[in-house]
């Protein structure tokens, strides 16, 4: 049975691309548009993990993680924020809400892969 994954982001070219990047290796995708989004999509579902932004309205990455930590469903789920914030100080501010791992904008589809793999074991 395939993983699903979901991917939280206010850019539907950013959705669009780890999306077509995911599917293409075979994961089923879910997408969010926000964290708001992304939160209530998660009750819904069981996801194997989940790929999020950092800004983005309504609710930003950080904010819908802490969120996703605190449902017994999704204290364990790999969480990767992928943002174009590369600071030391908001990939701490991740690290402390519970995100898994952090890739920064643009990448690569064979780097996301690489992550995905990573973290799915």
């Amino acid at each position: 049975m395939p993983k699903t994954i979901m991917t939280v982001d206010d850019s539907s070219s950013v959705r669009q691309m780890v999306g077509m990047t995911l599917k293409g290796a075979g994961f089923t995708v879910v997408e969010a548009v926000d964290g708001v989004d992304g939160l209530n999509k998660a009750k819904a579902s069981n996801l194997d993990m989940i790929i999020t932004d950092l800004n983005m309205p309504n609710m930003d990455g950080i904010a819908l993680i802490t969120a996703l930590r605190t449902l017994p469903s999704y204290k364990f789920t790999p969480i990767v924020m992928l943002t174009t914030e590369s600071q030391a100080t908001r990939k701490q501010e991740g690290k402390t809400a519970g995100a898994t791992g952090w890739i920064v904008k643009p990448f690569k589809p064979e780097q996301l892969l690489e992550v995905v793999k990573k973290v799915l074991g």
